[in-house]
C-alpha cells in the first residue's frame, strides 16, 4: 500500500490534489546569508503564508517544499504554515549541490550532524552508508531532530559536473531510498548530467520509475529530455515564471514534444519560487499564483490549439503524476 508522508502526516496519494512539485516556502541557506544574498533569503513566514493563501484561493492543495538541511530548512515555520492554510506540505530529506557546502553550519544544527564547521567537512568525513543513515533517520524520525518527517530524498550535482561528494551524497541518497522507500528527487544544475546521475543510479539498482529530474526546462533539449524519459524518470519543469531563462513558449513546447511522444504521464510542473523577488508578498514578484492563475490557462489554450486535452494534461500534471511520484511504495 502506497502513501504520501506530509507535513500533516502520511496520506493517502489520491488526498494530495493538485500540486506544486517543487517550491521552497521558508528557508535561510546558510551560504547566501554568508554571502549577504538577501533575495535568496527567504525569511518571513508571514509573507510566505500569504503566497501560499494565494496558491490555495486559487485551487492550489499541496505542495512540495524541496529544500534540504544544506539550504537552511525552517522546518517548524514550514509546519505552522502547513498548519494555519491547510495546504499540504511535502518535506525533503537529503542534500543540495557541492558549492553550498562551503557554509558553515548553524550551531542549532551542531546537535544534529555534529560539531563540524562546515557541510563540507562533515560529508567529506562521512562514509557513505553513515550519510544514508542520516537521510534515512530524517525520513523515519523527523527532519533536523523534530518529529516531521521528511516526505522525499534529495540529491544534486553541478553545472556540467559531478564532484566526488556530489556523487558520494547521491549514492548515501539511493541508499536511504531503498531502505525508506521514499521517492527521489535530483537537482540537476541547469539541466545538466541528469544522464550521468542515471548511471549512477543504476549502479546503485535505483527503479528509475521513482525519482523526479529537476530543472529540465532550464536545458530545453527536446532529444535530451527523450533519453531521461525513457528511462521512466519523471522529467520536473519547475522554472514556470522565470522568462529570464526561457520564454513559457519555450517551455510549453518542450513539455507537449514529450506528451507527443507518449510520455505524459512523466511530467511534473512548478516554479521553484526560491527568491524574494519571485514571490508577490516579499517583492511585488509573480508569486506562487501565477502558475496556477496564468500559466495554466494559457497551457490549456495552447495545448487545445494544438490539438491535445489542455484540461486533461494539466490534472496529469499536477494532480494525478505527483500523486504517483511522491508517494512511498510499500
Amino acid at each position: 500500500m502506497s502513501f504520501i508522508r506530509t507535513f500533516h502526516g502520511d496520506i493517502d496519494p489520491s488526498e494530495l490534489g493538485f500540486t506544486y512539485s517543487h517550491e521552497h516556502i521558508v528557508c535561510r541557506p546558510p551560504y547566501w546569508v554568508e554571502h549577504e544574498a538577501d533575495d535568496l533569503l527567504l525569511d518571513d513566514k508571514e509573507k510566505s503564508k500569504l503566497d501560499v493563501l494565494d496558491f490555495k484561493n486559487l485551487g492550489g492543495q499541496a505542495i512540495v517544499d524541496a529544500t534540504a538541511i544544506d539550504y537552511g530548512r525552517d522546518v517548524q515555520a514550514v509546519k505552522e504554515i502547513a498548519e494555519e492554510t491547510g495546504v499540504k506540505i511535502v518535506g525533503t530529506a537529503g542534500f543540495n549541490k557541492s558549492f553550498l557546502w562551503d557554509a558553515k553550519i548553524p550551531e542549532r544544527l551542531k546537535n544534529v550532524i555534529g560539531d563540524y564547521d562546515t557541510y563540507h567537512e562533515w560529508i567529506d568525513a562521512k562514509s557513505i552508508n553513515e550519510l544514508a543513515d542520516f537521510v534515512i533517520k530524517e525520513i523515519e524520525e523527523g527532519l533536523e531532530g523534530t518529529t516531521i518527517r521528511g516526505g522525499q530524498v534529495k540529491f544534486g550535482t553541478g553545472y556540467n559536473r559531478i564532484t566526488p561528494l556530489e556523487e558520494k551524497t547521491l549514492r548515501a541518497v539511493a541508499r536511504a531510498h531503498h531502505e525508506t522507500k521514499a521517492p527521489l528527487h535530483s537537482h540537476t544544475e541547469a539541466g545538466t548530467m541528469g544522464l550521468e546521475q542515471i548511471e549512477l543510479l543504476k549502479s546503485e539498482g535505483v527503479n528509475l520509475e521513482y525519482i523526479s529530474f529537476g530543472h529540465m526546462d532550464r536545458n530545453p533539449d527536446p532529444y535530451y529530455h527523450e533519453q531521461i524519459a525513457k528511462t521512466g524518470a519523471l522529467l520536473s519543469f519547475d522554472g514556470i515564471s522565470k522568462i529570464k531563462y526561457a520564454p513559457e513558449s519555450t517551455r510549453i513546447q518542450c513539455i507537449l514534444d514529450l506528451v507527443e511522444k507518449g510520455y505524459e504521464d512523466q511530467i511534473l510542473v512548478s516554479g521553484d519560487t526560491a527568491r524574494k523577488s519571485y514571490y508577490k508578498h516579499y517583492d511585488f514578484g509573480l508569486g506562487l499564483e501565477n502558475i496556477i492563475g496564468k500559466w495554466v490557462p494559457r497551457f490549456i489554450d495552447e495545448a487545445n490549439k494544438k490539438g491535445f486535452d489542455g484540461n486533461k494534461l494539466i490534472d496529469k500534471f499536477f494532480v494525478q503524476n505527483p500523486a504517483r511520484c511522491f508517494a512511498f511504495k510499500k
